[in-house]
């Protein structure tokens, strides 16, 4: 068995010329040699935007580019059958895919209604700061384009919580509707973090969640995925998503695959959601990208020992999907937070040389990305992705006992000829540390694959080596043939 490795294939500038599902068939092959086991593909429905729509905007979850709606009938990324073809040719090579999906709210109605509703503090949810009035809200979706082809369910304002916009008074807002009540069991902030955007769905409402269930089964049907990445879930209720992925995973007869996107850097909240949902899914390690950015905005002042204090892939690996950056914290979103050029090859190996959680890399990344200027990595990936699936195996031996510079090694297992290597890298200056790889090892030469170190060096009889890293950078040892 080698190595999961995930991707995220696209970031939020792609062109808007529906060509995504193409090139992701073209490039099926190339993943799977690299060693991708799993792709993260955007979300394939209409967004209110049509074809310009990056897909968080839902507006029909069941269009996967095959209606006229919205102004086109492919999304951003392509039709329905390229969509579908895309993900048969990935199987083809083995690599399962993940359908992004997006439960928490929907965009782009077709009709308006007269709703009552109070006004809410954005800032506490918890007090209202209106008296109950009536707005214009838009909560009808018809689906005029596809009509009742795979679902004859029509969205009206009894399956929403709330919207941000009054169109009677021209007024943004946050309205809660009269008589609901925001769910429990989501995030804190904001005194209550139920709504987000758009118009908010009622995960209390039976006909609601019935619907969401049905659409679940039928996606897997349709589209033959394998699992799903979940968008907003410190939105949703928890239960509704331990609810809804037990059901899933009990009509597919399968252990499907999921992981949540909690933007939360506390490994504290993380946990408790975990619990919450029983563990039926994964998250996203957002403390370790968090740990990545201090480090390197730190200028060789952040402590390295500590880069896997409080992060989920300590606290729990088989729950945590590391990550780099995303589609969120790339220049420009919401989230912000991008990781500078120098220091992604260390963080990179932190996620694709270790044995511990699954490492997801990012497509703006391994493609660049345009739009800023943004130079692909894929060298290094590239052989970071190699060395990961042919040598990353065995008992991980940390030495996580320098300022700056930290290493961890891997001893190899049986299955994967010459398999087990050495990391060493540093935020600050250069240097060496003794590190063990394991006895089998004894007499043998190691060098450093990147190339950043041109000497080698020779394992003792007691499976030590004097490995070395250049300041700034990582060095890579592995087995001399």
């Amino acid at each position: 068995m080698n190595n999961e490795t995930m991707m995220q294939y696209f970031e939020w500038y792609l062109p808007n010329d529906a060509s995504l599902w193409k090139k992701v068939k073209k490039d099926a092959q190339k993943l799977g040699e690299l060693g991708i086991t799993s792709l993260w593909l955007p979300p394939a429905y209409k967004s209110s935007d049509g074809i310009n729509g990056v897909g968080y905007a839902v507006y029909d979850l069941y269009d996967l580019g095959e209606f006229d709606q919205k102004g086109s009938i492919p999304t951003k990324y392509g039709t329905k059958d390229e969509y579908l073809e895309a993900i048969e040719t990935l199987h083809k090579n083995n690599i399962k895919v993940l359908a992004d999906t997006v439960l928490n709210h929907k965009f782009g109605a077709d009709e308006l209604e007269q709703v009552i509703a109070v006004e809410e503090n954005p800032t506490n949810r918890n007090n209202t700061i209106s008296p109950a009035k009536l707005i214009s809200a838009w909560t009808k979706y018809t689906f005029p384009g596809r009509g009742d082809k795979y679902s004859a369910f029509k969205w009206d304002w009894t399956h929403f919580h709330g919207v941000d916009w009054d169109e009677k008074n021209d007024k943004k807002s946050v309205y809660k509707f009269y008589g609901k009540h925001w769910d429990k069991q989501v995030d804190a902030e904001n005194g209550n973090y139920d709504y987000l955007m758009g118009a908010d769905i009622d995960l209390n409402n039976l006909d609601v969640v019935t619907e969401l269930t049905n659409w679940g089964k039928w996606y897997l049907d349709f589209t033959k995925v394998d699992g799903f990445r979940l968008d907003a879930v410190k939105h949703i209720r928890a239960d509704f998503y331990k609810m809804w992925l037990e059901n899933l995973k009990e009509y597919a007869q399968k252990d499907l695959f999921a992981v949540g996107e909690y933007w939360s850097r506390d490994i504290n909240i993380l946990t408790n959601y975990l619990n919450d949902v029983n563990s039926e899914m994964s998250l996203f390690d957002v403390p370790l990208h968090y740990n990545f950015l201090d480090a390197a905005n730190n200028g060789g002042n952040y402590d390295m020992r500590n880069i896997l204090n409080g992060t989920l892939v300590q606290a729990n690996p088989t729950k945590a999907i590391t990550f780099v950056d995303n589609h969120d914290t790339q220049p420009g979103q919401s989230l912000e937070s991008w990781i500078p050029d120098w220091f992604k090859p260390l963080a990179y190996s932190i996620i694709l040389l270790r044995n511990q959680g699954t490492p997801c890399i990012f497509y703006g990344d391994y493609y660049g990305i345009p739009h800023n200027n943004i130079v692909s990595k894929s060298d290094f990936l590239n052989l970071a992705l190699y060395i990961r699936k042919k040598y990353a195996y065995g008992n991980l031996k940390d030495y996580f006992d320098n300022f700056n510079i930290i290493g961890w090694t891997l001893d190899g297992d049986e299955e994967h000829k010459n398999s087990g290597l050495a990391v060493l890298l540093s935020d600050g200056p250069g240097g060496n540390k003794v590190m063990n790889v394991g006895t089998k090892f004894a007499g043998a030469t190691f060098y450093d694959c990147t190339g950043n170190i041109k000497d080698k060096i020779e394992i003792d009889e007691n499976g030590n080596g004097d490995f070395r890293v250049n300041g700034g950078s990582v060095s890579i040892w592995i087995m001399s043939v």
